[in-house]
């Protein structure tokens, strides 16, 4: 991994434990556009980011990310990550359940010029609805 791309997913990893969103807004470009595979649009811009950011933050005020591994080619990194966090407020509908939620997932990015333009959030939706009772568990 380029001694660039290392310190960016440091440092936005660090970033995202804060919740400080105008800090994490500060590694999009402008041009931004990510797709989470939970949301039917494309976020756009910074204030995508931020919206997606604010939503997930509210319904998870204690979710913290670890980074489990990287894999870098070129402008491109894919960060496999682990989320934690008590389900504290509504998300997609779901009323808050106090329960915990343990997820896995990858966010795909695409880097240039030091911030991040393109990103793909593939994360497992159906273990966050097993683990706050929505679905049954396998």
């Amino acid at each position: 991994m380029s001694d660039q791309i290392a310190k960016l997913v440091t440092a936005l990893l660090e970033a995202w434990n804060t919740h400080d969103i105008d800090h994490i807004s500060t590694f999009y470009a402008p041009e931004y556009v990510g797709i989470d595979v939970a949301d039917a649009q494309p976020q756009s811009g910074i204030g995508g980011i931020r919206h997606m950011l604010q939503r997930y933050f509210h319904a998870f005020p204690d979710m913290h990310f670890s980074l489990d591994a990287t894999v870098t080619e070129d402008e491109r990194v894919a960060l496999f990550w682990t989320a934690h966090g008590t389900h504290q407020g509504k998300l997609m509908n779901i009323p808050p359940t106090g329960r915990e939620i343990r997820v896995r997932g990858v966010s795909y990015l695409t880097v240039k010029q030091g911030k991040i333009c393109h990103a793909e959030y593939i994360w497992d939706v159906a273990g966050l609805l097993r683990a706050i009772g929505l679905l049954p568990r396998l």
